[in-house]
């Protein structure tokens, strides 16, 4: 018989985060689950524990070539799914004991409800309270402009959905990598109502094994947005323009400390005839073009402030 949850983890060595990712998941008060373990060619002592974890019979796991992209590892796991529902969980976060049964108790008492997300905790490698503040407002409903906006963050690890609404909504965009989860949030608060239980029911780690940069994060932003545009531009036109916007300042900002110039001269004209009218806009422009123009010592500094607040 088919399990009520399918648990999709993408991961890729790590293994020091990646066993108590996966005791989390034995640990839950719910138990009627399958866990999809998606390696993107991960080294021998990774590959060995999940060998270990396969005889287990309650995981499978699903090899693949590296491709350093978590969408096109998520969406292999997500291909083989079988339960009614399908939950998310990173190879470096955790799980409280009780998320799984909250999450499905909550859903079933909502029908009208699609998919559905939780609280978090922000936490250093260690486990210990990160110093850097995230705001949650837990929405639910519609909330499309909540997300287009971040009035609230819906972490990836805190995401459940029912399979058959995903198989509406699309996968995930492979195109896309670091961003990749808020286009698919933004597809779902398009297509479905959320539900959303405000407890912290994850962990979610944040340290310096992180993949990518601050330039190739805004500029997956950026894309990300830019897929957005022909859904959203009719009734979400200006709160998406105004995102747009501020995306684009910031990626030109992060490429001009990065001393990439030209880029960011370049990002600044491409978005000049959306951006224009967003009066925030300007500030931002008009310092990124400082940036861009200052010389190298200064940019080395701003750089080091960059990687400081990261």
């Amino acid at each position: 018989m088919p399990p009520t949850v399918s648990i999709v983890l993408p991961t890729f060595n790590r293994l020091h985060y990646l066993r108590p990712a996966v005791e989390s998941v034995f640990a839950q008060t719910f138990g009627d689950w399958e866990l999809l373990i998606a390696d993107d060619g991960s080294s021998e002592p990774t590959l060995a524990y999940l060998r270990e974890l396969e005889s287990s019979g309650r995981v499978q796991l699903l090899p693949l070539a590296h491709s350093g992209r978590t969408s096109v590892v998520r969406n292999a796991a997500l291909r083989t799914a079988r339960g009614e529902y399908v939950a998310f969980l990173d190879s470096d976060d955790l799980w409280e004991a009780t998320k799984l049964e909250k999450q499905i108790d909550s859903l079933r008492a909502h029908p009208d409800r699609s998919w559905s997300y939780t609280g978090f905790r922000m936490v250093n490698a260690s486990l210990q309270p990160h110093n850097r503040y995230v705001r949650f407002h837990p929405s639910r409903g519609g909330i499309v402009g909540d997300v287009l906006t971040f009035r609230t963050t819906i972490v990836q690890s805190s995401v459940m959905l029912y399979r058959s609404f995903l198989e509406r909504t699309g996968l995930y965009d492979e195109r896309l990598s670091l961003c990749s989860d808020l286009e698919l949030w933004l597809r779902c608060a398009l297509l479905g109502e959320a539900d959303c239980v405000d407890e912290p029911l994850v962990w979610v780690r944040r340290h310096d094994e992180h993949e990518g940069d601050d330039v190739e994060a805004c500029q997956d932003l950026n894309r990300a947005l830019e897929l957005a545009l022909p859904a959203l531009k009719t009734r979400w036109s200006t709160q998406l323009r105004r995102q747009r916007a501020i995306a684009s300042v910031t990626l030109a900002r992060s490429q001009a400390v990065h001393g990439q110039r030209r880029a960011a001269l370049g990002t600044l004209l491409a978005s000049a005839h959306y951006a224009w009218i967003e009066r925030d806009w300007w500030p931002g422009a008009a310092g990124a073009v400082a940036r861009a123009l200052a010389p190298t010592v200064v940019r080395r500094a701003a750089r080091r402030v960059l990687r400081s607040r990261a």
